[in-house]
């Protein structure tokens, strides 16, 4: 198979970087993303995970990914997939907005980790392994300032989009 790339971006600050899909270790979730894009919507920073800004979408999968090439401690440039229910999200302590994830039976989180040490584990839920299926290969750092810039500004009029690239 011929290698597949992403562009991942953060619209409204106008920077982007390029990810090779991970075919070859994560078959199922690369192809599921590969058939549901362009995808974009409401970016966040990450609570807990430290590192991670992400976004919410609806099921777009015929079936979830089972989980291939998991992790629990997610290294600079991946690019990691998650599924939720509402009622895991649903609570006040996360602090979503109604329409991230109200009447949604299952939430994916598309998430980019953009510097080291993050750890996924929650608070509620214990541990949360992510599938990666992407790894950034250009535009990382450039990406790394702008998501610090996320966390230190805000996020809000933000958009976190994956584009064939």
């Amino acid at each position: 198979m011929t290698d597949r790339f992403v562009t991942v971006s953060l619209d409204k600050r106008g920077v982007s970087c390029t990810a090779k899909l991970l075919d070859d270790r994560a078959p199922v979730t690369c192809a599921a993303v590969w058939e549901a894009l362009p995808l974009g919507s409401d970016v966040y920073h990450a609570k807990y995970a430290r590192n991670e800004i992400y976004a919410l979408f609806p099921a777009f999968a015929a079936e979830e990914p089972p989980l291939e090439n998991p992790t629990v401690t997610p290294i600079p440039g991946d690019l990691c997939y998650f599924t939720f229910s509402e009622t895991e999200l649903g609570t006040a302590s996360y602090g979503y907005e109604e329409k991230a994830v109200r009447g949604r039976r299952t939430v994916v989180d598309l998430a980019l980790f953009y510097e080291r040490n993050n750890l996924l584990i929650n608070g509620d839920m214990g541990w949360i392994p992510g599938i990666v299926w992407g790894s950034v290969v250009e535009g990382l750092q450039e990406m790394a300032d702008a998501c610090q810039d996320l966390w230190r500004a805000g996020a809000v009029g933000e958009t976190l989009s994956f584009r064939r690239a």
